[in-house]
């Protein structure tokens, strides 16, 4: 797509069941979304994250000729590479994909002011259509990795960290400002419950 395309986005407003549908009202934020500049497209769906969500997604990036996509739906922690996926899929780079939630940010923790939480998600979705205004393409490289590590620090954090990396099979450099490893508990006698010596 080039800069001088016209930007079409599609706002897709998730339910997630009634944990966000259960405090707001999702058709109403849908129609809030198709208002907003560049908006070419607004729907809300009971579960976005399915197969039938995907195929909603799909279908309307080729429907409306959509090149940005905006989801409000829940944490994209988790959910966001699933939504990238889809875009791939229709034939848009995930790069174009900006997520709004609004599950744990509004629904969750303002399930007992409805009417405010129904301001917050308007807010946070006009906010995240401006942004996607602004998306571009985000090239992806691969660079070989050395199977080293530096471990900074030698209290029990870092011997702990040390370990585990070398368990891996990497090489590990271990620094520590002071003359000797094991930080604060090298300094302790015996440790509770079980009386070990902590050296």
């Amino acid at each position: 797509m080039s800069t001088d395309d016209e930007i079409r986005i599609g706002v897709f407003v998730c339910r997630c069941g009634i944990n966000i549908a259960g405090v707001l009202d999702t058709p109403n934020l849908a129609e809030y979304s198709a208002k907003l500049p560049n908006v070419a497209h607004s729907t809300d769906n009971i579960s976005l994250c399915t197969t039938s969500g995907a195929d909603l997604i799909r279908e309307a990036v080729n429907e409306h000729k959509l090149n940005r996509i905006v989801v409000a739906a829940c944490t994209p922690k988790t959910h966001q590479p699933v939504f990238q996926a889809v875009l791939k899929d229709a034939g848009l780079d995930p790069s174009f994909l900006e997520f709004v939630n609004i599950r744990e940010q509004v629904s969750f923790v303002h399930m007992n002011e409805k009417e405010k939480a129904q301001l917050k998600a308007e807010e946070l979705i006009r906010a995240g259509v401006a942004r996607s205004v602004f998306h571009e393409i985000v090239p992806e490289k691969t660079f070989p990795v050395e199977k080293k590590a530096l471990v900074i620090g030698g209290g029990i954090g870092g011997m702990q960290s040390a370990l585990d990396l070398a368990n891996q099979g990497y090489e590990v450099y271990l620094v520590e400002k002071e003359a000797t490893i094991g930080g604060k508990m090298a300094m302790l006698d015996r440790t509770f419950p079980t009386d070990d010596c902590s050296i």
